[in-house]
């Protein structure tokens, strides 16, 4: 499947104003916010913290990558380009115990 139609499976995210990646000291470490051209990846870590239970592990890593889909590729040919897909291509992020926290609107 493609990011679209993945994204199509995934729980709305209309009632968030953003999503906050936290590091274990609750300091903001990265930050998604409802606008456009956001969106689609707000709904994809939003799901990845209902499945995962707030934590940005290894395997909330793995999926968030899959679901990301033929994104990932343009990510990886260009560094900084997507930086909700570079957070979860740094091979140390699963490692590092963020949380991940949705802001109700």
């Amino acid at each position: 499947m493609n990011f679209a139609d993945i994204l199509a499976t995934l729980p709305a995210a209309d009632h968030l104003r953003g999503l906050d990646v936290v590091d274990a000291t609750g300091a903001v470490v990265h930050h998604i916010p409802a606008a456009p051209g956001k969106m689609g990846s707000l709904r994809l870590y939003h799901a990845l913290a209902e499945r995962f239970g707030g934590a940005l592990n290894a395997d909330a890593v793995a999926q968030g990558i899959a679901w990301f889909a033929e994104h990932v590729a343009d990510a990886r040919a260009r560094p900084g380009a997507h930086p909700n897909i570079d957070l979860l291509l740094d091979a140390q992020t699963p490692g590092k115990g963020w949380r991940l926290v949705p802001l109700a609107a």
